[in-house]
């Protein structure tokens, strides 16, 4: 299947590559593979070991190739959480929550983790994940928001409970921190669990902002999913927002790809009017955060 790909199979269309790191990692966090995982925790080449892994269960890996990589990346949540904050100081409302391209939701749990960042902690002190990127730039303002309801769309949602195993089988396994604070994060979804429905973002969010909150902000955010939306989808998404504007104050939150370096941008864009605000730059695993947003006008 492999050497007979239909379809590209490179980082920029299928990551066939992924699918099958992906596929024998599930073998050995599962338990079915302890051959390749005593290879992968000595860091011997695990090349030999991992051959004869695929010799052994080709039904799996053939199922698990059918399949795109998909990942929930926990520690994006310290832009939002950052966003959130600055967010409440400007407006002062509470936060009616929308993330697009949500996968099983980790990151709609966000106000359940803390952020520390400068000395400071932003977020619960019973916090189920902890967040700790490296900082530079000012700290957000100290404004704790209040979460009045919270909903996610993705083509293709997971279940924290269901689709565990996929969820940290593309974390590698030389990265045991991040298996750790995604598993943490999925036992958290799996009490919370946020809802995240199965449907194209635009029309999904065409209906959500149909409502309006009153007395609430609409914080819409998406943390690397908007580039793979295709433009028509963009477009519509960007005129429901503006259309809910006329009666509802709205929030875009990025955290996307631009044409600069390194890492990520993180804007802000406000409704009525449209201003887009430049908040900094963030690693795209969230591994550091550049903050560099104007103090808030409240």
């Amino acid at each position: 299947m492999v050497l007979g790909w239909v379809g590209d199979p490179s980082s920029r269309a299928d990551s066939l590559p992924l699918r099958l790191a992906g596929g024998l990692h599930a073998l050995t966090l599962s338990g079915q593979a302890p051959a390749l995982a005593a290879a992968y925790a000595t860091g011997q080449d695990p090349t030999d070991t991992a051959l004869a892994t695929i010799r052994q269960h080709p039904t799996f890996l053939l199922d698990w190739l059918k399949s795109p990589p998909q990942t929930n990346e926990v520690r994006r949540s310290a832009a939002v959480i950052a966003a959130a904050h600055w967010l409440t100081a400007r407006f002062g409302l509470p936060l009616v929550l929308y993330e697009l391209g949500a996968s099983a939701g980790l990151n709609l749990c966000w106000d359940h983790y803390a952020l520390h960042a400068g000395g400071k902690c932003f977020g619960p002190a019973d916090a189920a994940v902890t967040l700790a990127p490296a900082w530079t730039g000012p700290l957000p303002p100290v404004a704790k928001p209040v979460i009045l309801d919270r909903r996610g769309v993705d083509l293709n949602p997971l279940d924290p409970v269901a689709d565990r195993l996929r969820l940290l089988a593309y974390l590698w396994p030389d990265q045991p921190d991040r298996l750790a604070r995604t598993a943490a994060a999925l036992d958290l979804a799996a009490r919370v669990r946020p809802p995240v429905d199965r449907a194209d973002a635009a029309d999904w969010l065409e209906t959500c902002l149909s409502t309006p909150a009153e007395g609430a902000l609409h914080l819409i955010f998406h943390t690397v999913a908007w580039q793979y939306f295709p433009p028509a989808t963009q477009a519509r998404a960007l005129a429901a927002m503006d259309t809910a504007s006329r009666r509802s104050t709205i929030a875009r939150l990025s955290m996307e790809a631009d044409s600069h370096n390194p890492g990520a941008g993180l804007s802000l864009t406000l409704w009525p009017g449209g201003e887009t605000i430049r908040l900094g730059r963030a690693d795209f695993h969230g591994r550091w955060v550049d903050w560099q947003a104007p103090r808030p006008r409240p």
